[in-house]
């Protein structure tokens, strides 16, 4: 088998990364700029095995074209992975993997940073400051971190790291997880359900899994009604596991005191593009624009992180190396 992969949605700060790692497993790695998409799924032609990101959707339809000219291997270095039609992969005998599992400092690290930034507003100050304010207004007085009770929906592995961030600045730590790992003990206070982690929080932080059709918008409008007033919300997870438009609202009525978004529902429509901010593409956005610094967005950047971006890659390489030395792949989509 040649060694040769294509690899799509690489961002040029990236490939100096993809060319040390593919050296390193011996693979020609062909890197392209474009997320890969039922319009120019062609640039995949003939390649036996393709590396896709987030945001990169091929249909059956496209995915059956690829395997009549030579795709095998179609994986992504996400670990995220409802991009991939797997049932189209097993049924046109195309194997597909993902990455469980990256550093989760890099998640953990900006829901932290989103927080601090909303608790203190320093968004705010430093934005007066670039218009020549330096006067320290009512806006800006806050609470200590080390005085709040920070909630985790979603204890994992990441959820534990973030944990730990907050626990070692004092702040008291309470979590919600249908599957409570014993490594929480100690580190997170478990309640029963996720009210009882919303009435409590001065902060909750998302880092939920998504499970298309059975959590989506599992922070709903009647949940983040259970939160304290002027509390703070911050989903690095996935969007689509809360109701964007009622964590909006409920910033722009005054019940919470600030919202941070590194993802969102639909993110093809506002990431990875310019925007005029005074006519955004939707009323989502359009309110996200016009809520700042109570609501702060990155552009799903929480990966963006030289640890991470090796974590994707190299185990995408060993997925590959997996296939071709054994035919099999722990990290296998297809059961």
């Amino acid at each position: 088998m040649e060694k040769k992969m294509i690899c799509f949605g690489c961002r040029d700060y990236e490939l100096p990364y993809f060319r040390k790692l593919g050296e390193k497993y011996g693979y020609d790695l062909v890197t392209r700029p474009e997320y890969l998409n039922n319009e120019n799924y062609e640039l995949a032609l003939g390649y036996e095995s393709v590396m896709v990101r987030g945001n990169c959707v091929v249909d059956r339809e496209h995915l059956a074209k690829l395997k009549e000219r030579g795709l095998k291997y179609y994986l992504t270095r996400t670990a995220g992975y409802n991009h991939i039609d797997i049932q189209a992969c097993k049924d046109l005998g195309i194997e597909t993997a993902f990455v469980p599992g990256y550093s989760p400092n890099a998640i953990s690290e900006l829901a932290l940073t989103l927080t601090m930034m909303l608790l203190r507003h320093t968004a705010y100050a430093a934005s007066l400051s670039h218009e020549g304010h330096f006067k320290v207004t009512d806006m800006m007085f806050s609470k200590e971190i080390r005085d709040c009770t920070v909630g985790i929906l979603g204890c994992g592995r990441i959820g534990r790291v973030t944990a730990s961030l907050f626990k070692g600045l004092g702040a008291k730590v309470i979590g919600y997880d249908v599957f409570v790992s014993p490594a929480c003990e100690g580190l997170i206070e478990m309640k029963k359900t996720p009210e009882e982690v919303m009435k409590e929080a001065d902060v909750v932080v998302c880092h939920m899994a998504y499970f298309k059709g059975k959590n989506d918008k599992f922070i709903s409008k009647e949940l983040i009604g259970e939160m304290k007033e002027g509390a703070i919300l911050v989903n690095v997870a996935r969007g689509e596991v809360m109701d964007n438009l009622a964590a909006l609202e409920a910033v722009k009525e005054g019940k919470l005191g600030g919202l941070g978004l590194d993802v969102i529902d639909n993110e093809k429509v506002l990431f990875n593009k310019d925007h005029d901010p005074k006519a955004m593409p939707n009323e989502e956005s359009q309110m996200i624009v016009d809520l700042y610094p109570r609501v702060l967005i990155t552009p799903h950047l929480g990966s963006a992180t030289e640890h991470a971006l090796i974590d994707m890659i190299e185990i995408t390489l060993q997925n590959m190396e997996e296939y071709r030395l054994t035919g099999k792949c722990k990290n296998s989509l297809i059961k």
